[in-house]
């Protein structure tokens, strides 16, 4: 009897030193510090869109109609996706994009392959009608003259495809003179969707965090990019500058706030300076869901800074890596493609002059 009431005891003991991880009903779970504990694999996706639709004005919230008549629509749409096998789908005409009559490009893979989700997020049970909250009509601030500016200018170098060398006209640098012309997403440094912020995306949107005492770590499926925030800690000198900014966090009570600047001028974050300085905050819900709250604020971009939040579901799925270059043809395509057109564009000139 005495055995069996010390292993009874050393049970009772081990639950006890176990409790910080374990949550009653309506409670979050905590780390062994005491903290919520963020660990774990979160599905970011949803159908509630970063802007909101014009329609709904300062209206920040869906009925329960609303929200139901969207999550059906989805699921029809991609009930008819399926209905196709890959296997019977037809190649695009040659030159096209696949869309009737489209010609051009070859454009990039079909909507069976997106995962924007199943349904509008809600908070407190309420839906939401966009991601952005402030301004409070939902939508981006107006951009600063020299946004506009810098917009206009690269612009200049992003044109459909017509299958003409039209770069060789303009003065300086062409886009698609050598890999490092080409977009950073193309080349696989950065996710197009952000990390810093981090947005919903139309497919790869799990996000895993691992916690310790002195640093969290937020991988992001899109891409590779894996963020590490140091706790308690101080930003380096501003030279230092780095693709996902430089991240420090600390607790404010039961939530996570991540103060990130220092990012570098090439990283184009809706088309932001490296200027930006991005809040964030992450805050653990009773149902294991978190609560990501965002804020962005660059002078030299938009008018006034602007916020948005959405919920990160908690999710048993694993974060598999992302290959970006694992079989990417497109890039030497694009520049093989491109010197092809500069040639026969060098020919027209050539025979326009009579061979001056």
């Amino acid at each position: 009897m005495r055995v069996r009431s010390l292993a009874a005891v050393a049970a009772i003991l081990v639950l006890l030193l176990a409790a910080p991880a374990f949550a009653a009903e309506g409670e979050i779970k905590r780390a062994a510090n005491g903290k919520p504990d963020l660990t774990g694999t979160y599905d970011a996706a949803t159908l509630t869109p970063l802007q909101r639709p014009e329609e709904y004005g300062e209206n920040l919230y869906l009925t329960p109609d609303e929200a139901e008549k969207i999550a059906t629509d989805a699921a029809k749409a991609r009930a008819d996706r399926h209905q196709v096998s890959d296997p019977n789908r037809e190649a695009p005409p040659e030159g096209g994009d696949g869309s009737p009559g489209a010609a051009g490009n070859v454009g990039g893979y079909n909507s069976f392959w997106l995962d924007r989700g199943t349904d509008t997020f809600a908070v407190d049970g309420k839906f939401r009608t966009s991601i952005i909250i402030d301004p409070p009509n939902g939508r981006m601030p107006e951009t600063t003259d020299a946004a506009k500016a810098r917009f206009a200018e690269r612009a200049k170098l992003r044109r459909p495809n017509e299958g003409v060398a039209w770069w060789l006209e303009l003065d300086g640098p062409g886009p698609y003179d050598g890999p490092e012309s080409l977009p950073i997403s193309e080349r696989c440094i950065l996710g197009f969707t952000g990390a810093t912020p981090t947005f919903p995306s139309g497919y790869n949107n799990y996000k895993r965090v691992v916690q310790t005492e002195d640093h969290i770590m937020i991988l992001i499926e899109m891409v590779h990019d894996a963020r590490i925030i140091r706790l308690n800690d101080e930003h380096p000198s501003p030279e230092e500058r780095r693709w996902l900014g430089d991240s420090v966090g600390w607790w404010e009570g039961d939530t996570l706030v991540i103060d990130s600047v220092h990012f570098r001028p090439d990283g184009f974050l809706r088309g932001a300076t490296k200027d930006l300085h991005v809040t964030e905050r992450l805050t653990l819900q009773p149902d294991g869901n978190i609560l990501y709250h965002f804020t962005m604020n660059d002078p030299a971009t938009w008018e006034a800074p602007w916020s948005g939040e959405y919920i990160w579901k908690r999710d048993q799925e694993r974060v598999y890596e992302y290959a970006c270059h694992e079989g990417n043809y497109s890039m030497g395509g694009t520049l093989r493609g491109a010197r092809i057109l500069e040639d026969d564009w060098r020919a027209g000139k050539a025979a326009s002059t009579g061979g001056e």
